[in-house]
């Protein structure tokens, strides 16, 4: 601060440039940058610690200071001139980025927004109580330009997130005065708020107001009959201004949303006045949305509803907001509703104007998303019948609307209006369809009066014909297909549900008749993407054929008929050699993912076993010969991969073959031989480096998760394959071998899905076929050790975790045979040099390096998974006994002479009552003693004379 000062004092350019410099020392305390990426988080939460505690409150009293002289000389100040504005734009970023600091260390995401806590420490209480730093920024906003104040309101934002335990009861409730204070004389005077960066940061205070406190205590604020009217008043004219910072209006309705979501626990005994005011809110919203249809479509302007993410994020606030005076808001609805579908009626009917059609259907698209929310915002504890009539209602005109556009598809529907349509019926299935709704419930006498639909039956065949008829005639648009199979599958999904979907005639003609001559989804004539859809369409198919399906094999081969067929004529065509057209290849695509999605589905042993004996032996070797065509393609051999690693996983235990079945067998050889099948040929494809995940990492990582799949299933005696000669263990096995050594190390950890997969495969290999791993070439064996030792200090917690459990395995498999080294055996023999003892006895740097990692990260690190850390540490130590102890004198050496005794007492404390074996009981002793060296090296670590010098700095780092 002091080499700062210099700059303080001279000229407003110097002032600027030491502001500055302050300002990003105080950002780059929040973040690691690259170069310090390989530094631990620990040590950086401790610098940042020690930043926040000596200097931070003191930058931010330095920005307060100089921004309330700047405010007191506001006539002398030039906006124009760049030197002035300048400084003050780099005071108040500086006040900004002492109030966004990270203060314990939670590293929020700054995109997840926003309605976070303010943790600002003790220390800060006088700078809040004394209230001048709050009316300071409101008065900065009002007396700086446009370019400025947004600045301001953003620190106000901040400030109005202060954590509620920093004040008691009282000092809240005036905090809490003045702010509202503040925000309600801005709505009297919202010139300003014109500025779209202004607006913006308004719309978040206001957010904010809610986010933090209660709604029992803002009515108690001074006034706040007026203020809640302007903030009323102010989101109903947002609203109606919709092309106006369209992303600010997620705040305004977020404070409505969480208002209204509290009213049942306000206890206080002033009015919310939210009965009056929210209708508005409501009727605004609504109104305003319908009213841009019209202007979108005569001025071509970007339709908001094409962004879909942003509709689903302000319907979700719309459906608690509406249930306030929810009668109003039905009433709303049925009155637009009737006049729009009238009116849509007629322009079908005698069709006149193309525009007036597109813009009847964009307003009817509005309303049936928002009928949807509407019913979706039910909540049980605060419902009652009046509101399930209304409901019934508003069902009753949707399906009405729905008969009549599935009426016309045949002259071409309306894309968006079936999407708002697939919107509503998930809303209503949440709500009204499943084990737990009231069957009285009065939707249901509503349908029943007015359509005729008198229980839930009715409505789901209702619901699957729009499944049938969406599939039939929506097979080119994607989105809907999607949508459309998301919902067969939810319903899929219910134990009763699913029951009562099985009586119904439509379900039958489903489960009859899936193919591409009634789903033209389901033909080759699609593209490669909208295909993917396929599987959860037959998981959907295999969960309601199963409910009745039993043991009834004829069923069962009626249901695979399709694909029977498809199976036959792919099997003659491969006979022939014709293979070489994109029919035949997306036919294999298609197969592989039907096959997958019933699989999935049949997790059942008897389905199962029908299911494997229908594939095998007949149809795997087509699948085999597939890949051997297409390997270089994953478009093709991804979903074959992928079929195959489903297959072989024992899902709900449905793998359990009788004792006399060889199934278990020759369901892993089908694995082995897809694998070799695929592994050998991909390692000879080179592709350039930025489609090296897509077209080869991917696959290989499906081929690894394969095999742990099929290694940890347990329906397999892997002994049987060595004592009978067959090699599909030993290829398998050697194929993973030399296709993990075609991944550059960098990568295993920069692709997520790649490095769970490796190394959890890698633990089930260390667990049960340690022998394999103890004969593989000492290359092979050194790039394995080095690749736990990078995962050991991985951000993911689950590969960490699986590391250490394969490191404990290789430890204790060397620890036993290290013990036994140069014992006689049973038979009197000594034992032959083991070759991982040899690579172990030559490089023995590699172990005592995992060592310093582990114990590095128990004593410095924020180690989460410190029990699975603890196994493998205890073997380490016990076979570097010379080393560990060289270690642990180097630390403590390190160390301030007042704190050299205690270090040596906690490291004699840690291998305290600790024999010379790795038996259950030892390590679980050793591991108690971890857990106390652990807290008191943290302990001793938070006092003020850490010093981590030299070799404890090489150490920590390294």
């Amino acid at each position: 601060m002091s080499d700062v000062n210099k700059f303080l004092r001279g000229s407003a350019e110097q002032c600027m440039v030491g502001i500055q410099l302050l300002s990003q020392l105080t950002c780059e305390m929040n973040q690691i940058s690259e170069a310090d990426v390989s530094r631990s988080l620990t040590k950086h939460r401790k610098i940042a610690s020690s930043f926040r505690d000596n200097q931070l409150f003191e930058f931010f009293q330095l920005s307060s200071n100089l921004l309330s002289t700047a405010l007191e000389n506001k006539k002398n100040l030039d906006f124009n001139d760049s030197a002035q504005h300048g400084l003050l734009t780099q005071l108040l970023r500086l006040a900004h980025n002492c109030l966004t600091f990270d203060f314990i260390g939670t590293s929020t995401d700054e995109s997840s927004d926003d309605l976070c806590t303010v943790q600002i420490p003790t220390t800060w209480r006088p700078a809040f109580l004394e209230y001048s730093t709050l009316q300071l920024f409101f008065d900065l906003y009002f007396s700086l330009p446009s370019s400025l104040s947004p600045h301001a309101l953003a620190c106000l934002v901040q400030i109005a997130s202060v954590r509620r335990s920093l004040f008691n009861n009282a000092e809240r409730g005036k905090f809490l005065n003045q702010l509202v204070s503040g925000v309600r004389k801005i709505l009297q005077n919202p010139q300003e708020l014109s500025d779209p960066n202004n607006y913006h940061e308004f719309c978040r205070l206001l957010a904010r107001l809610k986010s933090n406190y209660q709604l029992g205590e803002l009515v108690m604020v001074d006034n706040y009959p007026e203020s809640i009217q302007l903030m009323a008043k102010f989101t109903v004219e947002s609203l109606q201004m919709w092309q106006f910072a369209p992303n600010s209006i997620h705040y305004l309705l977020s404070l409505w949303q969480r208002m209204v979501a509290s009213v049942p626990y306000v206890k206080a005994t002033e009015p919310h006045l939210l009965e009056t005011y929210t209708p508005e809110v409501t009727q605004a919203y609504i109104t305003s949305r319908l009213e841009s249809v019209a202007v979108v479509v005569r001025d071509g302007l970007e339709d908001p509803l094409d962004d879909l993410g942003m509709v689903t994020q302000q319907l979700e606030q719309l459906s608690v907001i509406g249930r306030c005076e929810y009668s109003k808001t039905c009433q709303l609805l049925v009155q637009v509703f009737d006049t729009d579908a009238r009116a849509y009626q007629e322009l079908c009917s005698n069709l006149t104007s193309k525009i007036e059609l597109t813009i009847a259907e964009g307003r009817l698209t509005w309303l049936v998303y928002i009928i949807g929310s509407a019913v979706g915002g039910r909540v049980s504890f605060n419902s009652n019948d009046d509101h399930d009539a209304m409901d019934g209602e508003l069902v009753c005109r949707v399906l009405q609307l729905m008969q009549l556009t599935d009426s016309r598809l045949s002259q071409g529907g309306c894309e968006k209006l079936e999407l708002a349509l697939l919107s509503f019926f998930e809303q209503f299935r949440k709500i009204y369809i499943g084990d737990q709704v009231q069957k009285t419930s009065k939707v249901y006498r509503r349908l029943s009066e007015i359509l005729g639909l008198n229980d839930e039956s009715m409505v789901l065949s209702v619901i699957i014909r729009k499944v049938i008829t969406n599939l039939k005639y929506w097979g080119s648009c994607e989105l809907i297909i999607n949508k459309t199979l998301q919902l067969l599958s939810d319903l899929s999904v219910g134990y009763g549900t699913v029951r009562k979907l099985v009586k119904l005639e439509e379900v039958g003609f489903l489960l009859s008749n899936h193919t591409a001559e009634h789903y033209p989804f389901l033909g080759v004539n699609v593209s490669v993407t909208e295909m993917r859809c396929r599987s959860m369409f037959y998981t959907s198919l295999g969960r309601l054929l199963m409910v009745d399906l039993g043991e009834d094999e004829d069923k069962f081969e009626a249901f695979m008929i399709p694909l029977t067929n498809a199976f036959e004529s792919l099997g003659q065509v491969f006979s022939s050699g014709n293979y070489n057209t994109e029919e035949v290849r997306k036919t294999v695509i298609g197969l592989a993912r039907d096959l997958r999605g019933i699989a999935f589905a049949f997790n059942t042993k008897t389905s199962y076993m029908m299911l494997f004996d229908w594939i095998y032996p007949t149809y795997t070797p087509i699948l085999q010969r597939a890949v051997e065509i297409w390997y270089q393609d994953p478009q093709v051999t991804t979903p074959i991969l992928k079929l195959f690693a489903e297959l072989v996983q024992n899902r709900s235990q449905r793998l359990e073959f009788d004792v006399s079945s060889p199934n278990g067998i020759l369901l892993f050889r089908e694995a082995s031989k897809i694998i070799c099948t695929y592994g050998t040929r991909i390692l000879d494809v080179i592709v350039p480096k930025d489609q090296m995940y897509p077209m080869k990492l991917k696959g290989i990582c499906i081929c690894f998760n394969m095999l742990k799949m099929a290694l940890c299933g347990k329906y397999v005696n892997f002994g049987v394959f060595r004592l009978y000669g067959d090699e599909a263990l030993d290829s398998v096995l050697n194929t993973f071998v030399k296709l993990l050594l075609s991944i550059p190390q960098t990568d295993l950890l920069d692709y997520p899905k790649l490095s769970q997969t490796y190394y959890v495969l890698l633990d089930c290999l260390a667990q049960d076929h340690m022998s394999f791993l103890a004969t593989l070439e000492p290359s092979v064996f050194l790039y394995i050790l080095a690749s736990i030792s990078e995962g050991l200090q991985a951000l993911d917690t689950m590969v960490c975790t699986g590391c250490c459990a394969t490191l404990d395995n290789i430890v204790s498999y060397l620890f036993k045979k290290f013990t036994h080294k140069g014992k006689k055996s049973r038979g009197g023999s000594v034992p032959e040099n083991d070759p991982l003892l040899a690579v172990i006895n030559h490089r023995p740097e590699i172990l005592q390096q995992m060592l310093q990692t582990v114990l590095n990260i128990i004593m410095f690190e924020d180690c989460r998974n410190q029990w699975s850390m603890s196994r493998p540490l205890l073997g380490l130590i016990l076979l570097n006994a010379d080393y560990f102890q060289n270690l642990r004198d180097q630390i403590i050496a390190s160390q301030p002479m007042d704190k050299r005794a205690p270090m040596m007492g906690w490291f004699e404390s840690l291998m305290e009552g600790i024999e010379r074996n790795l038996l259950t009981k030892n390590r679980d002793r050793f591991t108690q003693n971890l857990s106390a060296f652990r807290r008191d090296i943290n302990e001793s670590l938070k006092g003020p004379n850490v010093n981590t010098t030299s070799s404890l700095n090489d150490m920590m780092t390294s």
